[in-house]
């Protein structure tokens, strides 16, 4: 038998093992040079070298970061999870819970209550959810590795070792999303050192364990990106019937000019507010239409999305008592909640999927699930857990 397969395979293993080492040491001299960057801003060698030590890079990081979506969310499906019932009654719940620190947060920034609350539900779930990568191996393999943004990551990996050099908050607890969003409300390091606020009075800005410290320090990032005290967000309107007017968060225009453009509140009386507003119609002029004011504007500044500014402004209108969306979304496959999301995977295991736990989070495997199980049904087989795949499975089909 030849001997080349097995020369060949050698050499290919040779090349891997020298590019992985060449790799290695290309992290290790970037890591070198933000070592020198962040010393030139202050912080301490043994702080660098306490935080990265062992630090190396972490391919699943730059995965997250080049993944396309394998699934668009309309935004029924994104509102239908993020202010469904569970997240306003447990919202009602932690408001009570905290309220001291929440009216504290209100007066002195100047940011009502149940805008705060609704953020901190959006971001972890009211602090249940912490996030699963380490702040300095995301933020170091994006700064040192990643295609694009490296100076970005670079800098949020200084702004990273600047809040331990501190004091403010422990290596360990500086677990967040790939991207290095940290702590309860979901700060970027280079935010938290620029917003960050003390709440609780200990000295320290801990957005991590301090509940009081998250709350505050969102209503000073909502306050500093211009919210209007005492102002609404918004509200539901109806469009005249054909509307192909005008629309978008930024064309904002006074409400004697939506008004003469036969626009009307939802129960058809006439608009109220000061100010300009926009018309937003996230799903089109055949779905729900919204009025938008500027306190909708620093909503949106938070993430930078419109499906994320309605969470937060229709999730605040809900802990406050108000109701829910009234117009119909444009489908005829209805978004779903928690609770049912979680049926819909009780229903698969039932049917013998193994997709782990009911827990009413949509992962891989139970998209994957789906995708059969739609499938078998002659449905299309996008993996979406709406509200067509739950009914058949409540069918029995």
């Amino acid at each position: 038998m030849s001997r080349l397969p097995f020369a060949a395979a050698l050499c290919a293993a040779t090349l891997a093992t020298s590019g992985t080492a060449r790799a290695q040491a290309d992290f290790n001299s970037c890591l070198a040079g933000i070592r020198a960057s962040a010393a030139q801003q202050g912080v301490s060698g043994s702080t660098f070298d306490n935080v990265m030590a062992g630090v190396t890079p972490d391919p699943k990081v730059i995965e997250s970061m080049n993944a396309q979506p394998e699934f668009k969310t309309p935004i029924w499906d994104y509102l239908a999870t993020l202010v469904d019932e569970q997240k306003v009654a447990e919202g009602r719940q932690m408001m009570a819970r905290h309220a001291q620190a929440l009216a504290s947060a209100e007066q002195r920034f100047g940011v009502d209550r149940y805008t705060i609350a609704a953020v901190w539900g959006v971001e972890s779930d009211y602090g249940k959810i912490a996030g699963r990568w380490m702040l300095p191996q995301s933020l170091a393999t994006l700064a040192c590795t990643a295609n694009r943004r490296q100076a970005y990551f670079r800098g949020e990996l200084i702004a990273t070792l600047k809040i331990v050099d501190r004091g403010d908050i422990a290596p360990s607890k500086l677990r967040g999303s790939w991207a290095g969003a940290f702590g309860q409300t979901q700060f970027m390091p280079s935010t938290y050192l620029r917003l960050a606020v003390d709440g609780d009075g200990d000295g320290r800005r801990d957005l991590v364990d301090s509940t009081a410290d998250a709350l505050h320090s969102t209503a000073n990032y909502l306050a500093k990106s211009g919210w209007v005290t005492g102002a609404g967000w918004g509200y539901e309107v109806q469009l005249p019937q054909g509307y192909s007017g005008p629309s978008g968060r930024t064309r904002k225009v006074p409400l004697a000019q939506w008004s003469s453009l036969g626009i009307r509140r939802i129960d058809g009386s006439g608009l109220t507010g000061s100010g300009a507003a926009g018309l937003l119609l996230p799903a089109g002029a055949g779905g729900p239409a919204f009025l938008v004011f500027k306190n909708y504007d620093a909503a949106y500044a938070y993430n930078g999305a419109d499906s994320y500014a309605l969470a937060i402004s229709l999730l605040s209108d809900r802990l406050r008592g108000r109701g829910g969306i009234q117009t119909a979304w444009p489908t005829d496959d209805r978004g779903t909640s928690r609770a049912e999301r979680k049926e819909i995977q009780e229903h698969l295991l039932r049917r013998g999927y193994d997709i782990g736990e009911a827990d009413g989070a949509i992962g891989a495997k139970t998209r994957q699930a789906i995708a059969d199980y739609q499938g078998r049904l002659g449905l299309t087989r996008d993996g979406r857990p709406g509200g067509r795949v739950l009914d058949a499975l409540r069918g029995g089909r």
